[in-house]
């Protein structure tokens, strides 16, 4: 078959799948490689350790180390509802979580995966022979990014997303290495941010670095998401509410503004309960309610603790005295991540009641961190004085 024809019908069948964007570049080491080795080099990569293996850097170096016989790469992307601005209000007036609009339906690696296999399927059934091939979504030792803009899907932006000039960047990412030689599409070749920088000051952490990347170390999306551990104490108090990622970066381009829509692929379409939970609710998640909850989402990856561990923080940043009894027995909560981020947490919001628990909790508490944690949270109340309502900002 005719490559430029088999080009034209591969990207005719992609969206029939349903993906709304599909360009081709060719496995060409990619031009940004050394802008990635110093982002590692300077640790921007926090504990995220598997990106800074001498094999994770060589993939990533030159993509036919991953598929020696790599002549082409499909680079696929598909759009996620954009979230709205602001919190809708609970109607019983209790506080509200946030949760990153990509993470709001099923989980992008199980419904994009069977859609790559289909379209390496439909490339074999054109040429009437096996096709070498890898396929990711977002799980390849690849600089996907570049590679979408390259493949002439969109620029990368100061916030280091994927930007569609007339789509925005709420769009999730594939790859397909092929070991055939189609005909490469232009790359995108302007930069439509100009002067804007309203994701870099908009960005609660203030994690995005100047070269475009982010440091995950200070990102939401990295500490809710990726870390494991417990939360720098320093950073909390910006986190707001969000409890699973982070979206501000591209709530606020306004090429998202203008052109986001509510509207994404059905299969990442809001679950009941997800975009913005409850968080006295959620703080009281047993083990078998956040299973059947969150099975087959996104947000399983943070695993119970570190979501409740980020539910804590939501809470003590939301100023309701409602939380107080809830995170009151999250101080026994057989998680200790989750114990010392529900002490922090009702250090932040105060009062006599938040005090009387902490002390009892920490007579009873043998995990020598959380005991750590419960005793700041308990010299924090009394350097304000105790019977102080703390509303956070």
């Amino acid at each position: 078959m005719n490559l430029q024809r088999l080009a034209v019908a591969l990207k005719d069948r992609a969206r029939a799948l349903g993906f709304d964007l599909v360009g081709i570049t060719t496995p060409d080491p990619p031009a940004h490689f050394d802008l990635y080795r110093r982002w590692i080099a300077a640790g921007y990569h926090a504990d995220m350790h598997y990106l800074a293996t001498e094999r994770a850097l060589e993939r990533r170096a030159d993509p036919r180390r991953i598929l020696p016989e790599c002549e082409s790469i499909v680079v696929l992307a598909v759009r996620y509802p954009a979230p709205p601005e602001d919190v809708p209000p609970h109607p019983q007036g209790h506080p509200r979580g946030r949760v990153a609009a990509y993470a709001w339906g099923d989980d992008y690696h199980e419904v994009l995966k069977p859609r790559l296999r289909a379209l390496v399927r439909f490339v074999e059934e054109q040429v009437g022979r096996p096709v070498p091939n890898r396929y990711y979504t977002d799980t390849g030792p690849i600089l996907e990014r570049e590679l979408a803009q390259r493949a002439g899907l969109g620029w990368i932006g100061k916030n280091g997303n994927l930007i569609h000039p007339r789509r925005g960047s709420y769009y999730l990412l594939a790859e397909i290495l092929l070991g055939l030689a189609l005909p490469p599409d232009p790359p995108f070749a302007t930069d439509h941010c100009g002067s804007c920088t309203r994701c870099i000051e908009s960005c609660p952490t203030q994690c995005i670095l100047p070269d475009r990347t982010v440091d995950a170390r200070r990102c939401i999306s990295y500490l809710t998401i990726e870390n494991k551990g417990a939360i720098p104490e320093g950073l909390r108090p910006q986190m707001g509410a969000w409890v699973f990622g982070c979206d501000v970066c591209q709530m606020v381009c306004p090429w998202n503004q203008r052109f986001a829509t509510p509207q994404g692929d059905p299969a990442f379409a809001a679950r009941p309960e997800v975009p913005f939970p409850d968080l006295l609710v959620e703080m009281r998640l047993t083990p078998e309610d956040f299973r059947r909850k969150f099975k087959g989402s996104p947000v399983k990856r943070a695993k119970r603790r570190g979501y409740l561990r980020n539910v804590a923080v939501a809470l003590g940043n939301a100023g309701d005295p409602r939380a107080v009894p809830v995170l009151a027995d999250a101080l026994y909560d057989p998680e200790p991540l989750v114990r010392e981020h529900a002490a922090w947490a009702l250090a932040r919001l105060g009062g006599p009641d938040a005090r009387q628990a902490l002390e009892a909790a920490r007579a009873r508490e043998t995990d020598p961190q959380v005991r750590t944690a419960l005793t700041r949270a308990l010299e924090e109340l009394e350097e304000r004085g105790c019977g102080d309502r703390h509303t956070a900002s």
